[in-house]
């Protein structure tokens, strides 16, 4: 009925293990394996084939999520070459980066406190750009350059854009909603 169950995402779907994949491609591979593992082509089948169906729709899906953001294949490519991204327990970031992460969080403190909506677009722009540069140093990284290390700082730095970006978001709906920004506490009072 279906290819292997214990094949890796990017096998699943006939594709070589890289970061770069044709999106083109994948969406065929996986529309061709939902084709044949579909439930509903197995609604008048055994009990048992109709959870394996399943069970392969399931698994299709899955693959197909993680392989089609490239942030979730960076990491699967990773783990699959023996890294762990360590977004949970490593938050070590150089200096620079760190900087940048304050300045733009500061910003957007800012344009919320201000109800300032292009100056969030603007910001959200400056970090569509660091973006884009930092998938290019991924595929290099993930691709001939295979320096694994570097390509496990850059997911965990993508993952702090998508946060600063949530951040964005949710200023931009509180300003729309026309929420008053959060007070900043006062800073002690103390003796100089």
């Amino acid at each position: 009925m279906t290819p292997e169950f214990s094949r890796n995402h990017f096998e699943l779907f006939g594709l070589p293990v890289a970061y770069a994949v044709d999106t083109t491609v994948l969406e065929r591979a996986y529309r061709d394996l939902q084709g044949r593992v579909h439930p509903d082509r197995f609604a008048s089948a055994s009990e048992a084939e109709r959870r394996v169906a399943m069970q392969w729709a399931t698994r299709a899906n899955e693959a197909y999520r993680t392989l089609r953001n490239p942030i979730d294949r960076a990491r699967y490519l990773l783990a699959l070459k023996g890294f762990d991204t360590g977004e949970e327990s490593n938050t070590s970031m150089p200096p620079d980066f760190l900087m940048q992460q304050m300045e733009w969080r500061e910003s957007v403190e800012d344009g919320r406190a201000r109800h300032d909506p292009g100056a969030l677009e603007g910001l959200r722009r400056e970090i569509d750009e660091s973006r884009t540069e930092m998938h290019a140093f991924l595929a290099r990284a993930l691709g001939g350059d295979r320096n694994y290390d570097a390509g496990c700082s850059l997911v965990r730095k993508l993952r702090f854009l998508d946060k600063i970006e949530a951040e964005i978001d949710d200023a931009l709906e509180a300003i729309a909603d026309g929420v008053p920004a959060p007070r900043r506490a006062a800073s002690p009072k103390g003796n100089d």
